[in-house]
C-alpha cells in the first residue's frame, strides 16, 4: 500500500513511518515541521519507499494514496498553547482536508485523537462511552476541543458519505525521538535529571498518568492497516498502569543516577488529575495490549536523550 502519514516527522509519526516501511509499504510523509523534525526521519530519506513533503494540512492536498493516517497536530501543551489558533486550525481544517481526500479516493482514514477529549475526567478508568469533562474556553481548549470537533467531523463524514474511518484515542506516549524540550512530563523529567536540575512537579504530585511506550502504540496503529474491515472506533490506546507524578519523578532520578531535587509549582489550569485508559475494546477487537513496562521504557528513552544531549553539548 501507499500510505499518507501526516505529521510523519513528529515523534509518533516517525516511528510509525519507519514501521510501515519495514512492512513493505510505501509512505508519503507530510509535515510542516512546526514540532516535527527532519532529523527524526533522516534514516528514511534515502529509502525509495519513503517520500517526505513539506505541507500544512490546513491547506488542501491532492495526492494518490491507498490509506491515510492523520497524526498532524502539536500534542505538547507548551507547543499548542504557544499557537492556539493554529492548533485549532490544524485539528479542524486538517480533518476536513484529509477527510475530503479520503472521500474523493474512497480510501480508509485513521484519526489520531487523544485522551484529552475526556478533559479532567470525573470517572476512572476512562471508557470510550464517557463524554468527558472539558473546559471549552480554557488554555487547553484549542487542543481538547479541536480534537473533539475532529472526531465529530470523522463520524459525520462516515454517516453522510460512508467514508471509511477509524478513530483512536491515544493516551500519554513516550520514547526515543521525543523533542528534548517537548514540555511533556517524561521528557521534562529526563531532560532536567540529565542536567542535575530540579525536577518540576506541579501541584502535590498526586495527579496520575498512564505511560505507553511508543513501540507498543505503533503496534496498535499497525493493526488498523492489517484489518480487512477495521473498526470505526473510537478505541482507547494506552497503557492502563497508573503512576503519580511523584512516582515518575523518583523513577527518573533513580534511573539517571541524578543529583536532582524535586520542587513543586502551582498546578496549571485544567490540568487533568487522573489519566487511566480502559483498553478493553483494544484488547478484544485488536487483540492488543502494551508489553513494555515503564522501567524498561524509561531506560531506552534516557539512553536516547543522553546520546542526543551529548551531541549538542548539553551534558
Amino acid at each position: 500500500m501507499r500510505i499518507l502519514v501526516t505529521g510523519s516527522a513528529g515523534f509518533v509519526g516517525s516511528h510509525l513511518s519507519r514501521r510501515l516501511i519495514g512492512m513493505g509499504h510505501e509512505v508519503l510523509g507530510v509535515d510542516n515541521f512546526y514540532t516535527g523534525n527532519r532529523g527524526n526521519v533522516r534514516d528514511l530519506l534515502s529509502d525509495p519507499n519513503f517520500e517526505l513533503m513539506r505541507h500544512d494540512v490546513t491547506m488542501p492536498l491532492y495526492v494518490e494514496v491507498d490509506a491515510i493516517m492523520n497524526l498532524a497536530c502539536p500534542a505538547s501543551p507548551v507547543h499548542y498553547q504557544r499557537h492556539p489558533v493554529q492548533t485549532s486550525k490544524t485539528s479542524v481544517m486538517g480533518a476536513i482536508n484529509m477527510l475530503g481526500l479520503a472521500k474523493r479516493l474512497n480510501i480508509p482514514i485513521l484519526q489520531a485523537s487523544t485522551s484529552e477529549v475526556y478533559g479532567d475526567p470525573t470517572i476512572s478508568p476512562q471508557t470510550e462511552s464517557y463524554w468527558g469533562n472539558v473546559n471549552p474556553i480554557g488554555i487547553r481548549s484549542c487542543y481538547d476541543e479541536g480534537k473533539r470537533l475532529a472526531e465529530t467531523l470523522f463520524f459525520d463524514y462516515h454517516r453522510q458519505y460512508g467514508t471509511k474511518i477509524q478513530v483512536v484515542r491515544i493516551f500519554n506516549t513516550y520514547g526515543p525521538s521525543m523533542n528534548l524540550e517537548d514540555g511533556r512530563v517524561v521528557s521534562n523529567f529526563i531532560y532536567q535529571a540529565l542536567q542535575n536540575q530540579d525536577l518540576t512537579v506541579y501541584g502535590d504530585g498526586s495527579q496520575t498518568r498512564s505511560f505507553c511506550f511508543v513501540s507498543d502504540l505503533v503496534e496498535a496503529l499497525i493493526k488498523f492497516i492489517e484489518f480487512q474491515t477495521p473498526p470505526t472506533g473510537p478505541i482507547n490506546l494506552g497503557n492502563p498502569k497508573e503512576f503519580t507524578m511523584m512516582e515518575l519523578a523518583e523513577k527518573v532520578i533513580s534511573a539517571v543516577g541524578s543529583k536532582s531535587k524535586i520542587i513543586h509549582k502551582n498546578l496549571p489550569m485544567d490540568d487533568p488529575k487522573q489519566r487511566k485508559p480502559d483498553i478493553s475494546l483494544a484488547t478484544e477487537i485488536l487483540k492488543w495490549s502494551p508489553k513494555i513496562e515503564l522501567d524498561e521504557g524509561l531506560s531506552l528513552t534516557i539512553h536516547d536523550f543522553q546520546k542526543r544531549m551529548k551531541s549538542l553539548n548539553l551534558i
